[in-house]
């Protein structure tokens, strides 16, 4: 929809004459806004559990969170999809996640239609609805929703915010990202960060600082024009981190430990009216000890945990609060429409014992409690990648079960705020009615008096699948018009329909029993099997908190509602249901060059992101960096990898060659040069060469020795005993002539750019080794 054009779309009004005193201009009309038309502001947590914010009964501080409820309402029963980026995705579109193609997160796509990752152009975005009636449009924080091969400088870029409707961006692609050494996008552009660490810098502070100035920026020139702004943090996802007086506000507020939190925040709930009278708090986890089972040392390390978490929290709301103050100081607040919602249930990634490195998570290691405890009064700060344990997870989930990636209300049940003092009465009350994050573009469009477009920049826009719920802003007791939504995710399926819930949890308590591993996928057989003994039945009406099992005395509504489940599975492009887990990250996809042995690198180009780099885990590989050296001698990073959570760096120091290896943060093995460097111009390289077996499911990549290569001839070589099994680095890609992002190693600080010239750096991934190089390398040496 083009956002100016002549009266009623006809063709250019004025007199076009021979000459301009017998002509008549006439203007195009810009698209204005209907006077008065509010503002509208989103709020995007992450991995926020119901029992996580004050207002919803937690003790951790939000009082910016709880003024907005007060000014306006909290809703007890809406619902999200369990993960982040198939969340967004409904949030953005008013379409379900497998209608956007949107399954799981886009590093985890596959290749059928609800599962690519490509969310289709005709399930429009709500800011490319808002366009086309005079809004501006930003996006700021996380985003998530480009597909993962596509989030490079290469493009293309039409699934980058800009693309879908955005006017502006600034924030990070990926699912997390470092809170004091982003991956950060301006616009279509990487840029680093605008301080350090050591200068205060923090993400959460620069994504309010950026919202602030970009409607600023608009507000000066043109008053009257509403916005729309996607405020999305990357909080409270892991890693958690937060200044340390953040923290030491909470000292031993939860040191009884998690089961105390969850009486506690449950009780609070009851008097706050979020849950019906008689509701029971939801049983004890298995997968969870309780409290006075920990050892002392274990007991200190995880209410440290749950505190730097706290203290995250309360400092992600007092940016929050910093945006709502600005917005009143413009006298905008009254006029926007703020709804703020987690985009899933609390995380459970931190695993059993938390971690200081959330990547081990990722990579099957496992957790060492004496390096945790050796890290305790770091947690927080940039050093760590770090999450708390599930225990923590589950009670930021009170009072429901179980977490995020599963489909019980723990995953799926999220605290939703609506505040709108222009826009309805209610102050300060609390709503029953189901929804559910696709019915949110609906109920905006509907309370902006919009209809859905029919077109978007030429495409034909499918039907929304979303429902308004407007009309519950000033009526408590009205009818519920959401009453059946279907849930899937990474295998984990339930059903909806009218105050009744059907559960199949993954793989299913039989196959559980049976000792069969997590994420290995199913037979269509053995899918039918888990249909006929795993789904459970609960009468949510009675039982919110999913206590009672009642498919047994049910079974007929139980089989209603798994056909129901497969009726909404066809209509939304669900199938193949696909329970792989971290499996699902090494899943061959599409990229946007065909797929090679070699890649080549230059300096001054933006950092290649880990999700394109090319796979060097598990495999032999050559890298080489042509670099020349001045007279008086050069050090710095040639080429770096990954970040704290894991990587490489490969650097000039003291004359010498540096290969660094990260293994999660759980072992660092540092190969030095025999010699110095001498100056001049020189192929400098590294080769891995495995010696064994990976052992992906036990953490452990194959192992292997690196060697370091002057001109061909070696220089040096160590043992690297265990690898990166599945994924080096979350949050950090390939920098050329620096470490750029978090640092690999704290043996130097970073960025450690490099004093001398770097022509390119040659990734080989052939496996025939430096040897094969030569001709290249006397080749480049000849151009001397």
């Amino acid at each position: 929809m083009p956002l100016t054009e002549y009266p009623a779309g006809r063709a250019f009004p004025g007199v076009v004459g021979r000459t301009f005193d017998v002509s008549e201009p006439a203007w195009p009309e810009p698209r204005r806004a209907a006077e008065g038309a509010p503002n509208v502001l989103f709020v995007i947590l992450d991995d926020t559990g119901f029992g996580q914010l004050g207002c919803y009964g937690s003790p951790i501080a939000t009082p910016n969170l709880d003024r907005l409820a007060a000014g306006g309402l909290r809703y007890a029963n809406m619902h999200t999809t369990a993960l982040c980026s198939p969340t967004r995705s409904c949030v953005l579109t008013g379409r379900n996640h497998h209608s956007n193609h949107m399954a799981g997160i886009t590093e985890i796509s596959t290749g059928f239609p609800g599962y690519d990752g490509y969310i289709p152009f005709e399930n429009g975005f709500l800011p490319e609805m808002l366009l086309g009636h005079g809004y501006n449009t930003y996006a700021v924080g996380k985003w998530h929703l480009t597909p993962a091969d596509q989030v490079t400088a290469a493009g293309p870029y039409d699934r980058w915010p800009l693309g879908r409707g955005f006017e502006r961006y600034y924030g990070f692609m990926g699912g997390d990202t470092h809170q004091y050494y982003p991956e950060l996008t301006f616009d279509n552009h990487r840029v680093e960060p605008p301080r350090t660490p050591e200068e205060g810098y923090h993400l959460t502070e620069d994504l309010t600082d950026r919202a602030i100035a970009f409607v600023a920026d608009a507000k000066q020139v043109a008053p009257d024009k509403p916005f729309f702004l996607y405020f999305a943090t990357g909080a409270m996802h892991a890693p958690h981190h937060v200044p340390r007086e953040w923290a030491d506000r909470y000292a031993g507020a939860f040191d009884d430990g998690w089961d105390a939190y969850r009486e506690r925040v449950f009780a609070r709930q009851l008097e706050l009216g979020l849950l019906p009278p008689g509701t029971e708090l939801s049983r004890h986890d298995p997968d969870v000890r309780r409290w006075e089972d920990c050892g002392a040392d274990e007991r200190r390390l995880y209410a440290r945990m749950m505190e730097v978490f706290a203290g995250f929290l309360t400092h992600t709301d007092h940016q929050i609060g910093r945006l709502i103050d600005f917005l009143d100081d413009l006298g905008e607040l009254e006029n926007t429409l703020v709804m703020v919602l987690s985009d899933n249930g609390a995380s459970a990634e931190g695993g059993p014992t938390g971690s200081v490195n959330e990547n081990k998570f990722f990579n099957y290691v496992p957790e060492s409690l004496e390096q945790n405890l050796a890290a305790i009064d770091e947690l927080g700060g940039p050093k760590h990648f770090n999450h708390y344990p599930w225990g923590w997870t589950w009670a930021g989930n009170t009072p429901f079960r179980r977490w995020k990636r599963e489909t019980y209300r723990g995953g799926i049940s999220d605290p939703f705020i609506v505040h709108w003092p222009n826009g309805f009465e209610a102050r300060d009350e609390v709503r029953t009615q189901y929804a559910h994050a696709i019915d949110l573009v609906p109920t905006v469009l509907d309370a902006l008096g919009l209809d859905p477009p029919d077109q978007i920049r030429g495409v034909s826009q499918a039907p929304l699948e979303g429902v308004s719920f407007a009309h519950t802003f000033d009526d408590a007791g009205a009818p519920t018009r959401h009453v059946t939504q279907y849930f899937e995710m990474l295998g984990h399926r339930s059903i909806h329909h009218d105050g009744w819930r059907a559960v199949c949890p993954w793989p299913g308590p039989s196959f559980a029993e049976a000792g069969r591993p997590f994420g290995q996928p199913i037979t269509a057989e053995e899918l039918t099997a888990l249909d006929a003994t795993g789904w459970e039945l609960y009468h949510v009406a009675e039982d919110p908190t999913e206590n009672h099992d009642v498919a047994a005395e049910h079974r007929d509504t139980l089989i209603e509602l798994i056909a129901q489940w497969y009726v909404e599975a066809g209509k939304y492009h669900v199938l193949p249901v696909d329970g792989r887990g971290q499996e699902r990250l090494a899943e061959e996809r599409p990229a946007i060059a065909a797929p090679r042995t070699r890649y080549v690198y230059r300096p001054g180009t933006q950092e290649v992101p880990a999700v394109a780099a090319p796979r060097i885990v598990n495999r032999a590989h050559t890298i080489t960096v042509l670099a020349s050296i001045p007279d008086d001698g050069a050090e710095g990073v040639l080429v770096s990898q990954g970040g704290v959570d894991g990587g490489f760096t490969f650097y000039l120091r003291d004359g010498r060659l540096h290969y660094v290896y990260n293994y999660v943060a759980d072992q660092e093995f540092h190969i030095v040069s025999d010699g110095s460097v001498p100056a001049g111009r020189h192929a400098l390289s590294f080769e891995f060469e495995p010696t064994g077996e990976a052992r992906p499911l036990e953490g452990k990549g194959t192992p292997g020795t690196a060697s370091l290569f002057v001109d061909g001839e070696p220089v040096g070589s160590g043992e690297l005993p265990v690898t990166i099994p599945i994924a080096m680095g979350l949050a950090s890609g390939i920098a050329v002539g620096s470490d750029a992002g978090s640092p690999v190693t704290d043996l130097y600080r970073t960025p450690y750019t490099f004093t001398g010239t770097i022509e390119r750096v040659v990734y080989d991934l052939s496996g025939d080794g430096v040897v094969d190089h030569a001709a290249e390398i006397r080749m480049a040496l000849a151009r001397q």
